[in-house]
């Protein structure tokens, strides 16, 4: 047999995968088929500083050889980043099914050790403040990733896999945000543990809480949809848990976005940092609202007594992926998050995506590039008069919110997306049935094995930072309480 045979073979195993096993086997045969190992072994490459990652490779490897943790932190200091001699660079992800250049995962490996060495030091040579202080700054100035889910109605089930995925791997980000559909997922995330999940994610358990979350009302009433069961499933699955109880409980930092039902409003980021007393199955319910569907929703929060009373009163909140479906850069300002992940399955932006970021190539695809930027950018200039032209304020808030939904990004770093087909149409606005999740499950399983192990890579040196800081974090309170409980013996 040919090696385009032999190739073709493994395509086919690799598109039949049942598992991540099956999947990962196949793809390894593919690269020792396809001359990707010899890729991967060679430094060299355009698309990436190879000659200073080699050189950190270097440096880093000496310090260990000496035993000198202050000289590998010396070395980290210097300006660690996720991106260092542009070693994220999207084009060097299409060369391979599995993997990287080797010299690439030396660097996140030998980072990484450096990093336990240091933890480890002899606390007569880097005390423990001295290791504290390092961990916390340079894993501030390295970032983070974070995943962002998406709106999409009741395509929003898809959400389930890529959770399911993540969570079977130890991949979750600790920075989760979500949208519309993607504010429920997200909700289940940052209030469950990973033993909890594995049931709440079920199709079963899905079809149980949602089967009939559309149901229609009618014309004139208000909104098309009765909210009843939504609101019941919601308040059953999360009661009156606020965003610091559901952080307390998980150490998940979870983002719900909502956007406002009136003009001269922004959308609001909701989480334990912004509004920590927050009811998260309001703030749930709010980015729900489809405009026209679903009426608007006043936030609720909870005082020091556990009583409950409106959040931001004489306001009402909307669909959170009208204005907020990716909310990047305001993550990346609350949380140091620098690389993202995006489960996407917003109907506005999935037949337009690719699945892959990569950079244009070409003079023709270079143009269709810039077109598409120049006729993003002149259609809201359009919006911009109209909505300065109109004087109706209810067209007015239309016009601004179909401005909002144009000028947003709906993509990431890394973009996790359902298969294009005329029956996802149909689920967007339909009661689901099991076979229906069943089914986004398994083909957001699908879609997220590609992608595990460049997220598991780009996530590598964050997670042992987060590791290890956790540790420290921990020491210190202990260290803490020792030292009130020496005072209180002295004093008494």
């Amino acid at each position: 047999m040919s090696v385009l045979s032999k190739l073709a073979s493994v395509e086919q195993a690799i598109h039949n995968a049942d598992t991540y096993e099956e999947y990962y086997e196949a793809s390894l045969e593919h690269d020792a088929l396809s001359g990707a190992n010899e890729w991967k072994a060679e430094d060299k490459a355009s698309e990436y500083d190879y000659k200073l990652i080699r050189k950190r490779v270097d440096r880093l490897k000496f310090a260990k050889a000496h035993g000198d943790p202050a000289g590998l932190m010396s070395v980290l200091h210097e300006g660690i980043h996720g991106n260092l001699g542009n070693i994220a660079n999207p084009e060097m992800n299409h060369n391979a099914k599995i993997g990287t250049k080797y010299l690439i995962q030396e660097f996140l490996d030998q980072v990484c050790d450096a990093l336990r060495i240091i933890y480890h030091a002899d606390e007569n040579e880097v005390d423990f403040y001295e290791k504290l202080s390092f961990f916390e700054e340079t894993y501030h100035s390295f970032g983070q990733s974070c995943l962002m889910l998406s709106g999409g109605a009741g395509l929003g089930f898809f959400h389930c896999g890529v959770i399911k995925s993540l969570v079977d791997h130890d991949l979750m980000p600790n920075v989760i945000s979500g949208a519309s559909a993607g504010s429920i997922i997200t909700a289940m995330v940052g209030t469950r543990t990973d033993a909890e999940l594995h049931h709440e994610i079920s199709a079963e358990n899905i079809y149980e809480k949602f089967r009939k979350w559309c149901i229609w009302k009618g014309f004139g009433k208000g909104s098309l949809l009765d909210s009843t069961n939504l609101e019941n499933a919601l308040i059953e699955m999360f009661g009156t848990t606020t965003f610091e109880e559901a952080y307390k409980k998980t150490g998940r930092k979870i983002t719900i976005t909502v956007s406002p039902a009136d003009l001269h409003q922004y959308p609001r980021l909701l989480n334990a940092k912004t509004s920590p007393n927050a009811i998260i199955t309001m703030a749930v319910r709010a980015s729900t609202a489809i405009p026209m569907f679903f009426t608007p929703v006043q936030l609720k929060a909870k005082n020091a007594k556990g009583e409950i009373h409106p959040y931001i009163p004489n306001r009402k909140f909307c669909d959170g992926s009208i204005m907020a479906d990716m909310p990047f850069e305001r993550l990346a300002r609350l949380y140091g998050v620098n690389h993202s992940i995006c489960s996407q399955t917003n109907p506005v932006a999935v037949p337009f995506l690719s699945r892959s970021k990569k950079h244009s190539k070409g003079i023709l695809s270079t143009t269709k590039r810039h077109a598409f930027n120049l006729a993003k950018m002149n259609s809201i200039y359009a919006f911009d008069i109209l909505e300065n032209l109109v004087g109706n304020s209810s067209l007015k808030l239309g016009i601004h919110k179909v401005r909002s939904v144009v000028e947003q990004q709906y993509v990431g770093d890394i973009n996790i997306i359902p298969q294009r087909s005329l029956d996802n149409v149909r689920k967007v606005f339909a009661n689901p049935t099991v076979e229906d999740i069943a089914e986004l499950i398994k083909n957001a399983e699908k879609a997220t094995w590609p992608q595990l192990d460049l997220i598991r890579r780009n996530t590598q040196i964050s997670k042992t930072f987060r590791k290890y800081l956790k540790l420290l974090k921990k020491r210190e309170e202990q260290l803490l309480s020792g030292q009130h409980g020496l005072r209180l013996v002295k004093a008494g």
